[in-house]
This record gives C-alpha cells, structure tokens and sequence, in this order.
C-alpha cells in the first residue's frame, strides 16, 4: 500500500527531539500553542513496534521533483517556502495509468499485513486538488483516488533532521513515526472513529500520506460555531462517547494520540460521525511516565508542570475533560474554574448534575483520583435519558 523511497534514517535515543507539531486540518483553522515533539517514549514491548536504531543513511535514488507542491523542500534549502509552494502545486494533476490494470489495493486494516511496493510516484495513483489547510512544515489537500474517485485527503510533510522512524510488524523498511502510527491505529477490525491511512509515501526529504476525506464534514471547533458557540447535552454526549471509543482503540493498539481536540475531530454534520485525525504529536503507548509534553497548551494536565512527567491515559481523561467544558460551557476552563474543581465546589446552573460530575470527574487535578479512561462510557451522565 504504502511506498517507502531509499532515504537516510536517523539514529533516535532518549534525549533527542522531534521535528516541531504541526497541526494540518481540512480547514483554515490554526494551531493553539502547539508544543514542540521530542522523543521521549522507549517501546513497552519491542514486539508490537520499536524506535528504528538507525541505519547507514541512503543515497535516493530518483528525484522527487514531480511533486510541484515540494519543490522547495529540499534539505539544502533552509528555509521552506510554502506560500511558494502552495503556487507551484495548484499545476493541474493527471492520473497516471496502473502497472497492472488489474491491481486491487488492500484496505487500510489489511496493510499491517500486506504491503504492496509501487515504484512509480503516487501522484500516478491520485489527483491532488485544492489545498484544505496548512501549518509550519506542511499542508493537506483534498483529492481523489484515480481509479475510482474516491474523496481523499493529501497529506505532505517536511522532515525535520532528527524526525524518527518506527518499525511496524508487516513491513519490511521502518516509516516515519506519523505513518507507523497511524497504520497501527488502523489495524484490526474496523472502527470509524479513526481516520483510515489509505497509502503514504516516504522520500528523502518529505513523505506523503492519503487518508479518508468523509464528506460533508467539518472540525468540531468549526461545528460549534455554526451552533453559538457551546452545544446542549445531548449532542455533546453524541460526540463524547465516540471521542472515548477512539481513545480507548488507539490506547488498546499500543498508540498514544496525545493530542485530541476539538480541532483534531472531524464531525459530518448529517451522520454527527466523529473521526479523531492528525497523529503528529502520537507517541508509542507506554505504562512509564512521559517526561516531555507534546500537544496543546490548553489541553496540557496540571502534572506536567507540577511533576514535570504525565501519564498517558490520565492526561488523555484530562484532554477529554477538557473537550467536554469546551463543548458545553463554550469556553476552555479558567483558573477560577480549575480552583472551584479541586475543591470540589464546581456546577453550572444549565448543566446537569451528571454532566458537572462528569467534568469534575475528568479535571480532577490527582491523575490518580481521575475516572479510569476505559470506565468513563459507565459514568451517570451517559444514562441520562433526554
């Protein structure tokens, strides 16, 4: 499915860093303090994925120059120009024939399992159209697959020099932490809360990813907009329940997605399907403490700054904490909020019982003392009948 060019890799130890997040939507919106990404995750079982330990860097072979869009991305060039670049991609693209018409490519869950080598460029496989958003090193475009029109998303990513890569069970050569991650979220039976990775490609200084475009769809900070600004109960239990499931699969697969908001879930406004996008800032899941944050200043637990460490499932319960007081109060909590939560004197007079305890449950400032990631589809609030 996938295709991985010759490209140098990078040895990764503890204390070296990711490439910055970036945060790349289907829409304009941009990214709320995002933090830098370093590395600071040793896999729990080297069976299921571990951190490539650096190979004798490649030589590519062939160019790259048939992507217009990256043409300026070449590692000699100090500085990416993407204003630039989002001129030179918007050349019309052509679908280029199959090696064989008879080629079927395997669905995402089967990728772990299969992985088909394309030689040719994937722009041979998709049409790339308009740019739907853009962050640091980056952007999306929308597109659709050529030999059947399905709506894709065209993700391209710039590399950073120390960017890691990951082994993944099922494929030959190690792949970007991004990609690795996200096949390893996809794999095992279906689960839609996900968004699927349909094909990818790795080259020396940028890798591509093509990923399901549900339509009509928008991020969920776009969707409460169009509603004032907060949502009622009903509907923000709606997409808090598939929120959790998400977590909890990513969490079950061995993928922590540290950064989960309201801009990184795409909701269909017809179906209220919610999708949890853009694994940037994921890391592999540990049961140690993390010692470095990456995501979102406004989603960050109280221990990061406190400890100087987290826990991924007590910060995941945190960022869903949060998520719920900005979908129903329609802002994010203040330190006044925060205060009144610790000690236990929090409610707002048009939210229910339930829902506060809900929220106090997540905010709790003692990781320990927060509702269990797995037993938050139990809580009270999601039995209250409309």
């Amino acid at each position: 499915m996938g295709n991985s060019s010759l490209r140098p890799q990078t040895a990764i130890d503890k204390e070296s860093g990711h490439e910055p997040c970036v945060l790349l939507k289907y829409t304009s919106n941009t990214a709320e303090n995002h933090q830098t990404h370093p590395h600071d995750e040793v896999p729990v079982g080297a069976s299921a994925a571990e951190i490539d330990g650096g190979r004798e860097a490649k030589k590519r072979k062939k160019s790259f120059w048939k992507w217009p869009a990256l043409r300026l991305f070449r590692r000699g060039n100090a500085k990416y120009d993407l204003a630039q670049a989002e001129k030179n991609y918007r050349e019309p693209g052509s679908c280029g024939r199959f090696t064989d018409a008879s080629e079927v490519w395997p669905a995402a869950e089967e990728q772990l399992e299969q992985d088909v080598l394309d030689t040719g460029d994937i722009r041979r496989r998709y049409k790339i159209g308009e740019k739907l958003g853009q962050g640091r090193f980056g952007f999306v475009c929308q597109g659709s697959r050529c030999k059947d029109g399905l709506e894709v998303a065209v993700k391209f990513s710039v590399k950073g020099p120390n960017m890691p890569y990951i082994r993944v069970p099922g494929h030959p050569e190690s792949l970007p932490m991004e990609i690795g991650l996200m096949l390893m979220a996809n794999t095992g039976p279906n689960v839609p809360q996900v968004i699927k990775l349909l094909d990818w490609q790795d080259d020396t200084d940028h890798y591509i990813m093509v990923m399901e475009r549900p339509s009509p769809c928008m991020d969920l900070s776009s969707f409460i907009k169009l509603h004032g600004g907060s949502l009622d109960e009903a509907m923000a239990r709606q997409v808090m329940q598939q929120v959790i499931d998400a977590a909890i699969v990513c969490s079950k697969r061995g993928v922590f997605h540290r950064d989960i908001k309201l801009e990184n879930l795409l909701l269909n406004r017809d179906t209220m399907e919610v999708k949890l996008i853009d694994f940037k800032c994921a890391a592999l899941m540990n049961k140690f403490a993390y010692e470095f944050f990456c995501g979102t200043r406004a989603y960050c637990p109280p221990e990061v700054n406190v400890k100087g460490r987290y826990h991924a499932k007590p910060m995941t319960v945190w960022s869903l904490g949060v998520l719920l007081f900005k979908m129903v109060c329609g802002y994010y909590p203040t330190d006044l909020d925060l205060h009144l939560i610790s000690e236990k004197n929090w409610t707002r007079p048009e939210l229910s019982r339930e829902c506060c305890q809900m929220i106090c449950a997540c905010l709790e400032p003692e990781p320990q003392q927060r509702l269990n990631l797995e037993k938050m589809r139990l809580h009270d609030w999601f039995k209250v009948l409309e």
